[in-house]
């Protein structure tokens, strides 16, 4: 088989993982104004109503409560309540993600791809949609029948594998055959390439990231 170079931001190799998992939490801490004070696994959070933060979209607040959307399914959060959700996502007509950045200034969301749910880390210095071998086996992809190939991490090039995602899935937005890169670096989460990315107009106003579906 040819051999392709593809490129894997190194950066993000660099991260301290945050776990993969199937469902995530969310909890209210408090409100202000139309803003919800929420801890969205673990990192706090302030959500404007009608706003999407890691694929929590806040549907109403009041002083005590909030009526929260996560993955197609409403929960409503009392104060100092929490919701566990499972990754199961909407039907996926959606066009628009709009994403906030954390302390570091990284933009973190979840996704779905081959129907499991994966954490996800935007990163426009990479060629395609990346994952470890470890991730792609729990996500039940055949990466070894895939194309063979070389990348270039940050502690040099190692072999990988290049194959095409039926679909990837963030929020209620669905962008199918997508192109990625598997390889033999330990990640706990997937990093949203360019293969994905350039099929949005991009925006990016100082914390907040919105992605708007090209057609």
């Amino acid at each position: 088989m040819s051999r392709t170079l593809v490129r894997v931001s190194g950066a993000a190799l660099l991260m301290l993982s945050a776990a993969a998992a199937d469902a995530q939490t969310v909890s209210m801490s408090g409100s202000l104004g139309d803003k919800a004070l929420l801890v969205i696994d673990g990192t706090p959070r302030a959500v404007a109503t009608g706003s999407t933060v890691q694929g929590v979209k806040l549907i109403r607040v009041s002083g005590n409560e909030a009526v929260v959307e996560v993955a197609g399914e409403r929960r409503t959060l009392a104060l100092g309540g929490q919701a566990s959700v499972s990754g199961t996502e909407g039907p996926g007509g959606g066009t628009t993600i709009v994403l906030s950045a954390d302390g570091a200034g990284h933009f973190w969301t979840r996704g779905i791809v081959n129907g499991k749910s994966v954490r996800m880390l935007v990163d426009t210095g990479a060629t395609n949609v990346a994952m470890s071998q470890s991730e792609a086996d729990r996500l039940g992809i055949a990466y070894r029948d895939g194309q063979r190939g070389v990348s270039n991490t940050a502690n040099g090039q190692v072999a990988s594998y290049r194959v095409p995602l039926t679909a990837v899935q963030v929020g209620d937005v669905i962008v199918y055959n997508v192109a990625a890169t598997v390889v033999p670096v330990p990640m706990d989460y997937v990093l949203l390439g360019n293969s994905f990315l350039t099929r949005f107009q991009m925006k990016r106003e100082n914390e907040t990231l919105t992605l708007v579906k090209r057609y």
